[in-house]
């Protein structure tokens, strides 16, 4: 990288101070939905559990058993028409407040999803300032190494030669 390429411009400099200012965002509290979220996650919830389709599975199991042997009078004989409209009735509700609390929970991952790149592109930056930073250092660094030896390199001309002591027998 150049040194030209780690510069922030005006506008990335702007950005930087408008992210530094901005409070940080808060997660959705549960308290904070409506009555008809929390209704409609609780639905999400309990439709979409292992423990909901096995108590469906074992109610259906039952209600086609007891049609077929006809123990209790046969409400509902075959082919069951009773039960495929229990079951619409239960889809036809079941399936919007599904999709309500996804819905819901999509757009809180979207806030989730622009405040994660937000703070990215605020890393990101606060990166290249330190870049910046970092390398006005080195240049400085360099700078003062480079006039101590020629300081030294002065010195050294000026002093008087001395010579070489003997080796050593």
């Amino acid at each position: 990288m150049t040194q030209d390429s780690i510069r922030l411009t005006r506008e990335e400099h702007e950005r930087l101070r408008a992210l530094r200012l901005q409070k940080p965002a808060r997660a959705e509290r549960p308290e904070s939905r409506s009555a008809g979220e929390r209704i409609a996650d609780s639905v999400a919830l309990t439709v979409g559990s292992w423990r909901f389709i096995i108590i469906q599975s074992a109610l259906l199991a039952v209600w086609i058993a007891l049609n077929l042997t006809a123990w209790i009078a046969a409400w509902d004989p075959y082919p069951f028409i009773l039960l495929n409209l229990v079951l619409s009735f239960q889809a036809a509700y079941a399936a919007p407040i599904v999709m309500m609390s996804q819905n819901r929970q999509a757009a809180i991952d979207r806030g989730n999803a622009e405040h994660d790149y937000e703070v990215n592109v605020k890393a990101e930056l606060e990166i290249e300032l330190l870049h910046t930073k970092l390398d006005a250092l080195r240049e400085q660094e360099i700078a003062r190494l480079t006039i101590i030896i020629e300081e030294l390199a002065e010195s050294l001309r000026a002093a008087p030669a001395t010579p070489p002591p003997p080796p050593p027998r």
